[in-house]
């Protein structure tokens, strides 16, 4: 218990920290912190909006464990949002070009996603490991090429021709589309409404959070990895090879940034194009570091994440600015890694200072002796 209180004490710092600084700017702008925040809440507490939240928050949560993964041996893969635009097209413009049963089809566009998004990854790994390019710079530089590219390709080659009045891939069939939870929820007697569906992404993304726990934790890919991030020298010299590492982590990073997309393609946004949502990538290196890169705090972070973002329907409601909905998250984040790094730092400190003095405890009765 005692450590379970500990952990809590940067997250509730955070939140502190972020309501205040939010009550400040609604102040500043005339309105009432108390009536802004109840009107966010009850907005989200509706049956309608925590759907949605589900529904935005299950591929935030993948794409977030894909920046997560790099970040456990101290990959920053910033090309997260490339690797998701380019697994989203390819994804769409191979779906129609196949017939297969429904289950085999939605796996197989799936695994085109992840392809997509892997190799799209596997350039800056390569970099990396044969020319020591950092990744930073080159996944950056990899996101504007993979925009320009995906726009290239989308009007050139994979473009719906029977559309005249927009740029978009086909459909994608009805046997590669993901079912709703409609009906599965009804059965615990939650109904909703016509209009709203809950999303069959929301399975997949619980199934590739509890796959990232296991690989990363329970598995020996999942040790050198961690070891390869916390220490090179010692991984190299346990016989782990950093370099084939860093291109299956990285690899691994983009294949999830590919798969993410699909939360969207293979429900709503059954095709690709202009209007396909994107910016989803950036918005996970956030998400992943609010969540400490642990599946079970990514959860926590993609769905008040995704929940503060649905709240500004309320504000919306009250002629209250949508805005500040953002300063809320900007500095839930900021005050968030500021304060686990604070907490780190005493927790080590306090560590160091007990180990000392039981070091000193157990020399003291031998040195008397002599």
């Amino acid at each position: 218990m005692k450590r379970i209180g500990t952990g809590l004490v940067a997250p509730a710092i955070a939140v502190g920290v972020a309501v205040v600084v939010s009550s400040l700017a609604l102040l500043l702008s005339g309105h009432s912190a108390i009536a802004a925040f109840r009107a966010m809440a009850d907005y989200v507490t509706t049956t309608d909006s925590l759907v949605t939240i589900l529904n935005k928050g299950a591929p935030l949560y993948v794409v977030s464990l894909g920046v997560a993964i790099g970040f456990k041996m101290k990959l920053f893969n910033i090309g997260a949002d490339g690797q998701y635009r380019l697994g989203a097209l390819i994804a769409a413009a191979s779906a129609p070009a196949f017939s297969l049963p429904r289950p085999v089809h939605i796996v197989a566009i799936m695994l085109i996603a992840m392809v997509a998004g892997g190799t799209w990854a596997a350039i800056p790994g390569v970099l990396k490991v044969a020319r020591g390019v950092n990744e930073v710079v080159s996944t950056i530089m990899l996101n504007f090429i993979a925009t320009g590219l995906s726009a290239y390709l989308l009007a050139t080659y994979f473009r719906n021709r029977r559309v005249v009045d927009g740029i978009e891939t086909k459909s994608v069939p009805k046997s590669g589309l993901l079912p709703s939870l409609n009906g599965f929820v009804e059965n615990f007697g939650i109904h909703l409404r016509r209009n709203t569906t809950l999303q069959g992404f929301l399975p997949v993304a619980i199934a590739v959070g509890i796959l990232f726990y296991v690989i990363v934790s329970r598995t020996r890919f999942g040790y050198d990895l961690r070891m390869t991030g916390l220490n090179p020298a010692a991984a190299r010299s346990s016989g782990v090879n950093s370099s084939a590492m860093i291109i299956r982590t990285i690899i691994l990073s983009g294949a999830l940034a590919g798969l993410a997309a699909m939360g969207f393609l293979l429900t709503d946004y059954n095709k690709y194009s202009d209007g396909f949502p994107l910016g989803l990538a950036f918005t996970g290196i956030g998400v992943a570091l609010l969540g400490r890169n642990h599946p079970g705090g990514i959860a926590v972070a993609a769905f008040v994440w995704a929940s503060i973002e649905q709240a500004s329907g309320g504000l919306l409601n009250e002629r209250i600015p949508t805005e500040i909905s953002k300063i809320l998250q900007g500095t839930l984040l900021i005050s968030a890694v500021v304060s686990f790094e604070i907490v780190r730092r005493r927790n080590l400190t306090k560590s160091i200072k007990q180990a000392a003095a039981q070091s000193h405890a157990t020399l003291s009765p031998a040195g008397a002796t002599s």
